[in-house]
């Protein structure tokens, strides 16, 4: 690594190379160790991106493991979607997909060690009973009556919990280590609690679980784990993981780091927040495209090259922050630009009748799919007397600066010809324009005029005849308040749910080619923004396109004007 390079490194980085520079380490071994209870989010995202790609940096290797040590939440459900979306994202574990539940046998014999040592205790409080004792940040816990039996007893007793002898919550097992302690999670933490709960790997075998902080720290060792990256809410846990592996026979000593989670602005990343969402119906599931899970976001168009270009934008930081929206959206933006191709679509259709056109004629256009990438190849796009244009694209009475159509303006239909307004027909009772009446100049084919004239509007079209019809689904923010957690009195976050962030137009008008169009096909709608085919309901008999993002931040605009 160049040292220019060196000084670019975020701090995770930094300690991974002066690990290997001093030879603490001769390889790096990093894990992502998601919860089966749930779908990953874009938080999970820049986690992923960190440990896989600090991994494939440096030459190394990164586990994929599933802390599934809580029976009553996890589903296989969850741990199918969850390697998907590691895949999606474009990694991969290769033979490396490890579960918690594969230790379960060595934490047992651990925890019995543990209770040997006299470090280990069995508590028949109960859980309110442990929470009333813990303490606070200025006042010691209290020591259980039971903090003192002997290592006979706890053995028994932790046995006979093994053998399901006991209901659930009648005892736990127990670190012993000190009340007193400044760090509240050193306060004699549990380790252990019963639970008569079917394991979706395990069934029945165990009515016993481990607890997370016991648990990831020894799986880790087991698994010679050397950089153990995690979010900064695990800091004051790492001491609890350092006395787990500093008084176990542990085959390998990793280090516990944390670093920044992922806050986004006009988005909620707590699972507890998004399993609201589902269950009250707020939206249609976890792939709802305003959701910020991964399968969300990929409905909604995001491509995994987008995501990775902002995990590596926004950086690795060790202090809380929280990223604006529009970085995220630039980032696809950037991408798709690149790579999308282009086409006609419209939205909020008005007919447009050229009545100097020759009734029953078709011309065919043979037009860039992106006009600075000739490798995308064209398309051919059919023109013909009856065309559709955007509504807003028409004003009878135009205001100041208007340059599309109007009554006598002469405007560019892209690709095709010049056409001027002539007249316009409306509906008697609305006063509605329901037809606009053109005339085409058939020398400005293609779209451009050899005698010099230049026109300032130019407008994007479909063909009535040629028509295909397409449901298109207009997705925006998913709350209105940046920091939607941010509540005021007396209400809660759904109360800022934007009521706009979807906006469903049944029938839309767009280009023949685009009912050739796949699931997760994207395209850039030409002067509207980029669409994506849905992946759960496009098919050829029922076009679906959801809008990823507008050509530009069309929400700074409106913050500007207000």
């Amino acid at each position: 690594m160049s040292d220019n390079a060196k000084e670019h490194l975020d701090f995770i980085r930094t300690i991974v190379s002066e690990d290997l520079a001093s030879g603490k380490h001769t390889a790096v071994a990093t894990r992502f160790p998601p919860e089966p209870n749930g779908y990953l989010h874009i938080g999970h995202a820049k986690s992923i991106c960190l440990n896989f790609g600090v991994a494939k940096e440096y030459g190394g290797t990164c586990n994929l493991r599933f802390d599934d040590t809580n029976p009553t939440k996890e589903e296989q459900e969850y741990v199918d979607a969850i390697q998907a979306d590691v895949r999606w994202l474009g990694f991969t574990w290769d033979d490396r997909m490890y579960f918690a539940s594969d230790y379960f046998g060595k934490l047992y014999e651990y925890a019995e060690l543990l209770i040997k040592k006299g470090l280990a205790y069995v508590d028949d409080q109960t859980a309110e009973q442990i929470r009333e004792t813990r303490g606070t940040l200025t006042e010691p816990g209290l020591n259980s009556p039971w903090r003192d039996r002997t290592v006979d007893e706890n053995l028994d007793l932790f046995r006979r919990m093994r053998a399901g002898e006991f209901p659930d919550g009648a005892r736990v097992l127990r670190a012993k280590i000190d009340m007193a302690s400044p760090n509240i999670v050193m306060r004699d933490p549990t380790l252990y609690r019963i639970r008569h709960a079917h394991h979706h790997r395990t069934g029945d075998e165990w009515c016993i679980y481990p607890m997370y902080d016991y648990t990831h720290c020894i799986s880790d060792a087991m698994e010679g784990i050397t950089h153990s990256i995690c979010t900064l809410e695990f800091e004051n846990n790492r001491e609890l993981y350092d006395w787990v592996l500093d008084n176990l026979p542990v085959p390998a000593r990793p280090r516990q780091y944390e670093f920044a989670r992922l806050n986004l602005t006009y988005m909620v990343m707590s699972k507890r927040r998004l399993i609201q969402l589902v269950e009250e119906g707020y939206v249609t599931g976890w792939d709802d495209p305003r959701m910020s899970t991964l399968q969300g976001m990929r409905r909604r168009g995001y491509t995994p090259e987008s995501l990775r270009m902002f995990a590596e934008r926004i950086g690795v930081a060790r202090a809380a922050n929280t990223v604006e929206i529009e970085m995220l959206e630039a980032c696809l933006r950037e991408d798709l630009n690149d790579r999308a191709p282009r086409a006609f679509a419209v939205l909020d259709p008005v007919k447009v009748v050229i009545r100097n056109y020759p009734e029953g004629q078709t011309e065919t256009f043979e037009c860039p799919n992106h006009q600075e990438k000739p490798e995308l190849g064209t398309r051919s796009i059919p023109f013909s007397r009856e065309l559709y244009i955007e509504r807003d694209d028409f004003r009878e009475v135009p205001p100041k600066g208007y340059h599309r159509l109007s009554p006598g303006k002469e405007v560019r239909l892209r690709h095709a010809y010049y056409v001027t307004c002539v007249d316009v027909v409306k509906d008697p009772k609305t006063g509605e324009v329901t037809e606009i009446v053109c005339e085409y100049d058939p020398k400005t084919k293609g779209g451009w005029s050899d005698d010099g004239r230049k026109v300032k509007g130019t407008l994007h079209w479909v063909s009535a005849r040629h028509a295909a019809w397409a449901e298109v689904r207009l997705y925006d923010r998913s709350f209105v308040k940046a920091d939607p957690m941010d509540v005021e009195e007396g209400k809660d976050f759904k109360d800022y749910i934007n009521p706009e962030a979807l906006k469903t137009l049944p029938a839309c008008p767009v280009e023949p080619s685009l009912a050739l169009a796949k699931p997760e096909d994207f395209f850039q709608f030409e002067r509207l923004g980029y669409f994506v085919a849905d992946r759960r309901d496009h098919g050829p008999d029922r076009l679906v396109f959801n809008r990823s993002v507008g050509l530009r931040d069309s929400w700074a605009k409106q913050e500007k004007k207000s």
